[in-house]
């Protein structure tokens, strides 16, 4: 079977990728080598593997693939994702995310009009932060929630949603979306939560925290993810949306000190204080969502997926990954 990727050189994506050719997939990964891309060595060396640099935009480039490749699918993850540089560069996030994303779906739509292939699905995988914030006593995220986005990042993913489904209704486009909640493991970019405290750790640096480090988030492990995407690939009903969460609640200050904890019983030999010491309050970020909860039943009952790592397990692969290699976050 023969997948395009898009943002394949992303944290989840890349990741998707090293899975999918272990599951004898061919792929062609499309991904603009933005300033959070990387090229996973064991993607790149693998014989199913075909990179090309290409924005999601480009739709003369996007036309000539689709048409050589001709791909059983495609797995959307291009994105601008980082919330802290959406609200300081609205811009490129509503570009990419929005215009950029329209032009690719509409050549998605063009080529399925020649070569009419009844099994496509065109996966495009958005976030939870679509459905706006929960409070404490608020029932988890479901797919039929009304969308309440609070930042021009996740404003920007409930466009593309709203522009999914009008595809769909419309035209028949063979899309399904998936809405996740926050990834974590290997090979994330250190601008993230979980890489930037483990860094500041190693690198005796503060942890900076926002306002009173108590929003909550749903931790999901990224193959964990992965594994679901190729449940919807394989299972998926068009038109639908599913909702993949870790079935992990864990507010941001407990999350931090749990990293602190792990970290204190690596470098136990040291005479250094506890890494916590290094927590430092900062100002909270405008629009600071209080907490994300990710209810996974349909998902779960409908195509028989299920997390498999709890995050007091979970957490310990990326502090791993991260400590043997420290060149990589470096570059």
């Amino acid at each position: 079977m023969k997948l395009i990727v898009t943002g394949g050189c992303g944290f989840i994506g890349s990741n998707f990728i090293k899975l999918a050719l272990k599951k004898g997939y061919k792929i062609l990964n499309l991904d603009s080598l933005t300033y959070a891309s990387h090229k996973m060595k064991e993607n790149f060396l693998h014989k199913n593997h075909i990179f090309i640099k290409c924005d999601i935009g480009d739709k003369k480039k996007i036309r000539k693939i689709l048409n050589k490749f001709k791909p059983n699918s495609v797995i959307n993850f291009a994105s601008e994702t980082h919330v802290d540089r959406s609200i300081y560069d609205p811009e490129i996030f509503f570009k990419t995310n929005v215009l950029q994303t329209l032009n690719l779906i509409e050549e998605t739509k063009k080529y399925l009009l020649q070569k009419k292939n009844n099994n496509f699905k065109f996966i495009h995988i958005s976030t939870d932060e679509v459905y706006g914030s929960l409070s404490t006593k608020e029932a988890s995220f479901r797919e039929t929630n009304k969308f309440f986005p609070n930042s021009p990042y996740s404003a920007s993913k409930a466009s593309a949603e709203h522009i999914m489904r009008s595809y769909y209704k419309t035209f028949g486009f063979p899309v399904i979306i998936s809405n996740c909640s926050n990834n974590y493991g290997p090979y994330q970019y250190p601008e993230k939560l979980i890489p930037l405290i483990i860094q500041n750790c190693i690198n005796n640096k503060l942890l900076p925290v926002y306002g009173d480090g108590k929003q909550i988030r749903d931790w999901l492990f990224v193959d964990d993810h992965c594994n679901a995407i190729f449940k919807i690939l394989k299972k998926g009903k068009l038109g639908e949306t599913y909702n993949i969460g870790g079935n992990t609640e864990i507010s941001n200050i407990k999350l931090i000190k749990e990293i602190c904890k792990l970290l204190d019983k690596k470098y136990k030999n040291n005479k250094n204080a506890s890494f916590s010491k290094l927590i430092t309050y900062v100002s909270d970020r405008p629009g600071h969502d209080r907490r994300y909860a990710i209810n996974s039943k349909k998902i779960q009952k409908d195509l028989g997926w299920k997390p498999k790592h709890s995050f007091s397990e979970g957490i310990k692969i990326p502090i791993e990954w991260y400590l043997k290699n420290k060149k990589w976050t470096k570059k």
